[in-house]
């Protein structure tokens, strides 16, 4: 999974519309997709595009023009060359810029209401031959929680990606798998990788962890990227608390090559990717050692956001609120109470009355 994130300004964002760039007949696999999502502005857009030609690919791009367009070159984007492929009309609008599978087509897979679309792959080879992911993606025109586990906050700034393994046979029978992000940035950059706990799990039971990684830009005035996500996958299509599967996430490390299934990247950024952007990776791994959660159900689901501006933040719900204030004022109420009660009886004037002997 490759995911593009750069520093940009938040706009107010007034409507989505979703399209499907229809496939290149010529190319060898007979699905190619490429799916982009457009929010439009007052005075801006954002473009997001996702695509599974290579690896899966989100590319982020924000525009200051409430009219920009993407242009996609598919002859040249399914070339061996394909620098240049993908481009952003009028080209300057663009204010920053955030293998193996046969990956079926998205007919049927895009639903517009929903503003959302699954990308299906699977394989004959090796450990995959009987399973198959999926990527999902979800786009926002308000901010809400989401409804299903974990119930992600989000805000019209930010998608999201669900990433589904099916049916997939490990290896050993203490397999774990893991997902790779790869981060490619343009420009110099600062980027946190961040964890915040809460005692508040209402929404995610028994996860108390938010994961974040931010990049900003030393100009501040340009805002940042944010990729979210809550330490918790699911071994369930339709997720409950026993369901849980933990995760665990790792620093980031540099990297130094890229293979040629990144097309996107090259599609975008050129064939000098590496000497323009930064590269960078974290994995993910799910469960633990001796964790039978995904050997039972043959199942794994996983979620994250990837928006720019800043990560929507979570506060305390007001069910914990409340047990807040009953677990701490009951106290207070009960020591004032008794203070009261002995200043009471303190103040109380003694009887001259004397027993007799």
């Amino acid at each position: 999974m490759v995911l593009d994130l750069l520093k940009l300004p938040e706009c107010a964002l007034e409507i989505f519309s979703l399209w499907l760039i229809s496939p290149f007949l010529g190319w060898a696999s007979p699905d190619v997709n490429l799916l982009h999502t457009r929010a439009v502005g007052i005075n801006d857009t954002l473009h997001y595009v996702w695509s599974t030609i290579g690896v899966p690919t989100v590319l982020l791009v924000y525009t200051a023009s409430d009219n920009s367009s993407l242009r996609v070159n598919w002859t040249q984007l399914l070339s061996s060359s394909p620098a240049g492929a993908i481009q952003i009309e009028p080209s300057g609008s663009v204010f920053y810029n955030l293998g193996n599978f046969t990956w079926a087509s998205l007919d049927g897979r895009l639903n517009e209401t929903a503003l959302s679309a699954d990308f299906q792959g699977s394989s004959r080879e090796g450990t995959f031959g009987n399973g198959s992911i999926s990527f999902k993606v979800t786009a926002y025109e308000e901010g809400s929680r989401d409804g299903p586990l974990p119930r992600l906050l989000h805000s019209a700034n930010s998608s999201k990606v669900e990433f589904a393994m099916e049916g997939v046979v490990p290896r050993g029978n203490q397999s774990r798998f893991a997902l790779e992000i790869l981060v490619v940035e343009e420009g110099s950059r600062k980027k946190q990788l961040q964890s915040a706990r809460s005692i508040d799990d209402e929404y995610t039971p028994t996860i108390f962890e938010m994961v974040q990684l931010t990049s900003e830009p030393h100009n501040q005035s340009l805002g940042s990227s944010f990729l979210q996500w809550k330490t918790a996958a699911y071994n369930s299509k339709t997720p409950r608390r026993q369901n849980t599967v933990h995760c665990q996430y790792y620093p980031l490390q540099a990297v130094h090559t890229l293979g040629p299934e990144f097309r996107i990247l090259r599609a975008y950024f050129g064939e000098d990717v590496k000497q323009r952007c930064s590269l960078s990776a974290l994995n993910i791994s799910f469960g633990s050692e001796d964790n039978e959660a995904y050997r039972e159900k043959r199942y794994l689901s996983w979620s994250a956001l990837v928006g720019f501006g800043e990560p929507p933040r979570e506060g305390f719900s007001v069910l914990v609120m409340g047990i807040l204030a009953v677990a701490l004022g009951t106290p207070a109420v009960l020591l004032i109470v008794g203070s009261l009660a002995v200043l009471t009886r303190q103040q109380k004037p003694c009887s001259e009355y004397k027993p007799i002997n």
